[in-house]
């Protein structure tokens, strides 16, 4: 810019130093001014194509000086391998033929010593009136942003690989619960394409009967609440129900504010295959082991029936012979005829037949009376705990009292050589309790968690089918009841019965 048309008389007017004296003056300032503060390189450039000036920005990212810049070629500014690949001269003059600024492109430029640097680069033109005087070259520098791009880029296309990879079905869903992301887990369980369910309500991908529950899980989580994992059928496209436990957590924006839902679902049906199988092989287990307790149990009543059966067919024996013969055939029958009743009972126990109201106080200690006797015989001491508060509920006496006696009788089995029973009973708020506890040889700890599998005995093979507790448990669930067992082997086990307390009214 020109220096000329400066008054010395204006100056000497001046009240501050470094205040323009002229607007010439001030004009070269604030060019000065804007080429220290423009935060890209520039050059200005004229007609001839010589770098007129250039801002600080452009010394140093090109290791250069105003010295080897001001006057110097754009050619000499540049690698020419540079000027040939960008054709930068060609599109400069052509800037001022035409008048027109030139739209931005990309180069790459690399000072001697230091590393490549990529500009995104535009060109001005400077004009007095028509005439275009100068060009202005406004070069960018984009590295970092292209080396910050590249890595969004790789981290972006990790997690996809990552979810996509997946074997769990991965969905996220906007704040209504509609399907955004899909991926490839979740195509292939449920059969649809990402393409298919976009857009979807997630709930109307779920079982029927589901659905409600599902748009409940997503508006609970939208309103910022945390949920345990729960399971929910998809339909999948064939029409097919596949069981899928979801684990789903809000997404949030950059402010915290929840804007979807992410939902990892695993498919159940592996699982569920295998359980059946387990539970299938568990049947015939039990099946076998139920066949040798039955066959033993029925079989010896069946085999002194059949004997006197062998006998009657002679009439020559004596009449109270004979009589002892039918009095065997008959004890035989009524045997086999209690072992089919107990089968019966726990295929089809019922509960609610004579279902009155009843104080499990009294239940206990009807039933420990009668076992008393056989306990004294076996140096067994009976201690009894009754709370003066009632224990009233609802059901078959008869029933419960099967439960009661069946487990005192294990408790004098567990104790041969002699020690306590104890019995309490009392209210616990909406519950009455019953438990029975022995001093005997407890139970191992493998089997405690099975004893009231169907089927399972520890004793020698034709004394038990191993119903005993599983009728217990059956007759108790009907009741709406719990029945469980504590022990430590060696020293005794306890059981506890828990029923529904039936209110009191006075």
């Amino acid at each position: 810019m020109s220096n000329g048309g400066r008054h010395p008389s204006t100056a000497a007017a001046g009240s501050g130093i470094g205040v323009p004296q002229t607007p010439e003056d001030w004009f070269e300032k604030l060019y000065r001014m804007l080429l220290q503060a423009m935060p890209c390189s520039l050059l200005l450039l004229d007609s001839q194509l010589h770098v007129v000036s250039a801002n600080p920005h452009f010394y140093e990212k090109a290791h250069r000086n105003e010295a080897n810049t001001t006057g110097a070629s754009l050619r000499d500014v540049f690698p020419g391998a540079i000027m040939e690949f960008t054709a930068l001269e060609t599109k400069v003059r052509g800037v001022f033929a035409s008048g027109q600024a030139l739209g931005g492109a990309q180069l790459i430029y690399r000072a001697p010593g230091i590393q490549s640097r990529t500009y995104y680069y535009k060109v001005v033109p400077i004009k007095a009136g028509e005439v275009v005087v100068n060009a202005m070259l406004l070069m960018d520098d984009i590295t970092e942003k292209l080396q910050l791009s590249e890595s969004v880029r790789l981290a972006q296309r990790h997690l996809t690989s990552v979810v996509e990879s997946a074997n769990d079905l991965v969905v996220s869903t906007d704040a209504g619960g509609r399907v955004v992301s899909w991926n490839a887990a979740a195509e292939k369980v449920s059969g649809f394409t990402a393409e298919q369910v976009r857009g979807r309500l997630l709930a109307d991908l779920c079982d029927v009967g589901q659905r409600g529950d599902m748009l409940e899980v997503v508006r609970r989580l939208v309103a910022g609440d945390s949920l345990k994992s729960q399971e929910f059928n998809i339909v999948a496209r064939s029409a097919s129900r596949v069981p899928v436990e979801w684990s789903c957590s809000p997404l949030r924006d950059d402010d915290g504010n929840v804007t979807g839902v992410v939902a990892v679902g695993r498919d159940l049906s592996e699982r569920r295959a295998f359980e059946r199988h387990i539970y299938q092989t568990d049947k015939l287990s039990a099946l076998g082991a139920m066949a040798g307790g039955i066959a033993h149990e029925v079989r010896n009543p069946l085999s002194v029936s059949y004997s006197a059966a062998q006998f009657l067919r002679d009439p020559g024996h004596e009449p109270a012979f004979q009589q002892e013969c039918v009095s065997a055939i008959l004890g035989g029958i009524e045997q086999a005829s209690s072992i089919i009743e107990n089968l019966l009972r726990f295929a089809r126990p019922s509960a609610t037949d004579v279902a009155q109201p009843v104080d499990l106080a009294t239940l206990v200690r009807e039933t420990i009376g009668v076992v008393s006797a056989q306990a004294k015989l076996q140096r067994i001491r009976v201690l009894e705990d009754y709370s003066a508060a009632p224990a009233p509920t609802v059901g078959n006496p008869q029933l419960l009292k099967q439960v009661i006696m069946n487990i005192a009788l294990n408790a004098i089995r567990a104790m041969p050589n002699g020690g306590d029973i104890q019995a309490r009973v009392w209210r616990d708020k909406d519950v009455v309790v019953a438990t029975i506890a022995d001093s005997g040889e407890g139970i191992a700890p493998a089997d405690l968690d099975r004893i009231f599998d169907p089927f399972f005995t520890t004793r020698p093979v034709g004394q038990g089918t191993g119903l005993g507790l599983s009728i217990c448990d059956t007759i108790v669930k009907q009741h709406n009841g719990t029945i469980s067992a504590a022990s430590v082997q060696g020293a005794g086990s306890t059981f506890t019965l828990r029923l529904p307390a039936r209110p009191v009214v006075h």
